[in-house]
Order: structure tokens, then C-alpha cells, then sequence
């Protein structure tokens, strides 16, 4: 089934990104699990919510890579915006460089037309209404997504654009789920220097193993990266 480590990868992107970012997303799925005062957390509301996210992850992955296959037949340029995306990223979460506030600056644009239309479905009150606005809450201007969705473009075809975009999502998802005290929890625990470094390390050598393989180093070894983006995740998994 072709090279499974850039899957393996976006996972972990998503999964070391989104942990980080928690405290800037994280709020709407704390607002979903805690929709109605003293009830429990609405799980329906919070699947519903996750699965238009990664619906519009998906379809943002697709659109993205049918322009760039169709723009840049040649896959080295490509890769290395991605790499270099990536670094970008590990040196925001880092907090040693914000240059990705620029380009959560462009995305607002877009998010300004958006915004009213989510402000309607809020408070949520069903499934559908949660799918809606997990649908339009991905297109928010997140250097995290913009990061995954280079990185996906990499991949030069619309269906491997598309799975890197679904494999980033599925990354995301736990740290969407923590609400309540387990994202205080959660939240604590990212924010430490250590984690956050372990964190940007994880995603900056997702960074350079993606420009490696644009120089052309990795066109046959590719295949052997992909227990190597799962030994990070598995290294993190530890840290829990």
C-alpha cells in the first residue's frame, strides 16, 4: 500500500502539535462537552464536532493537493516548503520564532466570513449542529494545520494529500477530547519547557527528514521512516 511513514508522521504531527495548541482550540470542544451546566460531557455532540473537522481537513487535503499536482508536476519544491513549514512550526511551539503568526494573519482573512456563520450554530444543541461547526472550525488560520497541510501537499497526488490531512486530523483528536479537569490536566502538563522542547524536537526532525528525502536522499529509503516517525510517537507515548 505504498510508503506508510508520512502517515505515520502527520499522525504524530497532529498528535505533538495539537497537544500544544490545546489551550487555543481546545476551549470549543471544552464549550461542546460542557454545553448545558452540570451535565455530562455530550459525547455525541463532541464526535459530531471532531468528525466535521476532519471532514473539512480531508477535503482541504484533496483540494490542495489537486492544485499542487496540477501546478508542480516536480515534487522537490514542494517538499521542501513542507520541510520548511515544519521547522517553522517546532520553533513556534518552541517559542523561539513567531514568524507563523503571519500566516495565521492571511488565514484570518478567510476566517472573517466564516466566523459569523459558526457564531449562528453556537450554543451547540445537536449532532448535526456540532458536525456543522466542526466543519467550518477547521478552516480556523492555525499555523498547525497550515504546517500539516504543506506537508500534505508534499505528498503530490489529491488522494495522498487528502489521507495526510485525515491521518493529521486523527492526531488531533485526543487533545479535542480531553475537556473539563483532563484538559487542565493536559494543559499543565504541555506547557512545561521540557514537553514543549520534546515536542518541537519531535516535529523539527519531521522537518528535516521531509527535506532529506527532497534533496533525493530518501527516494529509497523513505520506507524505512516510517518506524521512525512511529518510535517518536511511541517515545512520547512514554511521557504520559
Amino acid at each position: 500500500m505504498g510508503d506508510w511513514g508520512y502517515l505515520a508522521a502527520a499522525l504524530a504531527i497532529g498528535f505533538l502539535g495539537s497537544s500544544h495548541c490545546i489551550g487555543m482550540c481546545g476551549g470549543i470542544a471544552g464549550a461542546l462537552g460542557m454545553a448545558i451546566p452540570g451535565q455530562k460531557t455530550a459525547w455525541g455532540q463532541l464526535v459530531s464536532y471532531s468528525a466535521g473537522r476532519l471532514g473539512s481537513y480531508t477535503l482541504m487535503g484533496a483540494l490542495a493537493g489537486a492544485l499542487g499536482a496540477a501546478a508542480l508536476p516536480a515534487l522537490t519544491p514542494l517538499r521542501l516548503a513542507a520541510g520548511i513549514m515544519l521547522i517553522a512550526m517546532a520553533l513556534y511551539i518552541a517559542g523561539i520564532w513567531r514568524g507563523l503568526v503571519w500566516l495565521e494573519k492571511g488565514g484570518a482573512y478567510l476566517w472573517r466570513y466564516l466566523q459569523p456563520l459558526s457564531a449562528r450554530l453556537l450554543p451547540v444543541q445537536s449532532a448535526p449542529q456540532a458536525l456543522a461547526l466542526g466543519g467550518l472550525w477547521g478552516w480556523l488560520p492555525c499555523g498547525l494545520v497550515y504546517s500539516a497541510l504543506a506537508f500534505a501537499l508534499a505528498q503530490g497526488s489529491s488522494s495522498g494529500a487528502a489521507l495526510a490531512m485525515l491521518a493529521f486530523g486523527l492526531g488531533t483528536v485526543p487533545a479535542m477530547f480531553a475537556t473539563g479537569a483532563a484538559a487542565a490536566r493536559v494543559r499543565g502538563f504541555v506547557q512545561r519547557p521540557a514537553v514543549r522542547l520534546l515536542f518541537a524536537g519531535a516535529i523539527l526532525l519531521f522537518g528535516c527528514w521531509t527535506i532529506w528525502g527532497a534533496l533525493g536522499h530518501g527516494s529509497h529509503g523513505d520506507h524505512g521512516s516510517a518506524p521512525a516517525a512511529e518510535a517518536v510517537e511511541e517515545h512520547h507515548h512514554h511521557h504520559h
